[in-house]
């Protein structure tokens, strides 16, 4: 992926909750990205049209395209998980898009973690960097729970790993998380990683720890919590946000001896980066190395946040170049 081009391209990163896109431009074997744009999923009523709006905005038109999208593409047609809207790579190619690719949007960013500058991670402990010929896993919580691995070898080769991870089941640590799991099976029967370790899996461990402490809780929102966490660790919403951090922790733990990720892990998503100071002191590590006899193993394994806006873009623009370039 070291080729230059002169190519404009149309990259994409689509969840459940907001659309981002950019032009893309590879320069010394480097993506660059230019003209961005952002919106809620909602102010268009289909995907195709938020495309077309974006297109419509730029003076260089791009010939061809990949656009990251949250859930699992089939047959080049995806119906996101979290969102009403669902679109086909023939129906982007009505846009002037030829030829375009949907993938997976951790998939993208399996892609983007390695170019993202260093001083757009912030380290949440182990050494500075992995073994740089080994996988590297991204996953991380935003209105869903995304999990993804770089798979690389000793010729520089890589290949990216879309995944729906987040979709296991949400593996206990201790009593008072297999009270949680007892908790919300009364509610899903099956619980799944993304049931806790997302935006609402917030609310709903929440409201599990206080039916543990006998109590009631009066939050609907997730963002309540977090920013009450924020201002007051001692808090109920504080003791709701520690463990959280600490199920991430092992959830990302767990990824990393599943994917052999010792080139490191990466935390993407929405949420990370704006409980970056909690999470930093939070049980995270702690969890992530408390893994019995492979503890040294784990120890071994760098784990960062990533703070670069635009790591998918990145990603995909990696894919488009490579792929469709």
């Amino acid at each position: 992926m070291a080729v230059t081009w002169d190519k404009t391209l149309l990259v994409g990163d689509v969840g459940g909750t907001n659309a981002r896109f950019a032009l893309a431009h590879m320069v010394e074997g480097k993506p660059v990205l230019e003209h961005h744009d952002s919106f809620p999923a909602e102010t268009y009523p289909t995907f195709l049209e938020g495309v077309k709006a974006f297109i419509d905005g730029c003076e260089v038109k791009p010939t061809g395209g990949v656009i990251a999208v949250a859930g699992p593409v089939t047959d080049g047609e995806i119906d996101l998980t979290n969102s009403p809207w669902a679109v086909s790579e023939k129906e982007l190619g009505t846009l002037g898009l030829n030829p375009v690719r949907l993938i997976n949007d951790f998939e993208a960013l399996a892609w983007g973690a390695p170019v993202v500058p260093s001083d757009q991670l912030a380290s949440l402990g182990g050494p500075e960097e992995g073994d740089p010929h080994a996988a590297v896993a991204v996953l991380g919580p935003g209105t869903g729970f995304g999990v993804s691995a770089l798979i690389r070898d000793a010729h520089g080769n890589e290949l990216a790993m879309p995944s729906e991870g987040g979709h296991a089941c949400f593996p206990p640590g201790d009593p008072i998380e297999d009270e949680i799991l007892r908790i919300l099976r009364r509610r899903y029967d099956r619980v799944s990683i993304e049931r806790l370790i997302c935006g609402p899996g917030l609310l709903n461990m929440h409201r599990a720890l206080a039916e543990i402490d006998g109590r009631e809780s009066h939050i609907d929102d997730p963002a309540q919590i977090t920013q009450e966490a924020l201002d007051n660790p001692n808090s109920h919403c504080g003791a709701t946000l520690a463990r959280f951090c600490a199920i991430l922790g092992a959830v990302a733990g767990d990824i990393a001896l599943t994917t052999g990720a010792r080139g490191g892990v990466y935390i993407a998503g929405g949420i990370a980066p704006r409980i970056l100071p909690f999470l930093k002191v939070s049980p995270f590590r702690e969890r992530f190395e408390r893994k019995g006899r492979f503890k040294e193993y784990m120890q071994a394994i760098p784990t960062h946040v990533i703070l670069h806006k635009h790591a998918a873009l990145l990603g995909a623009a990696r894919v488009a170049f490579a792929d469709i370039g």
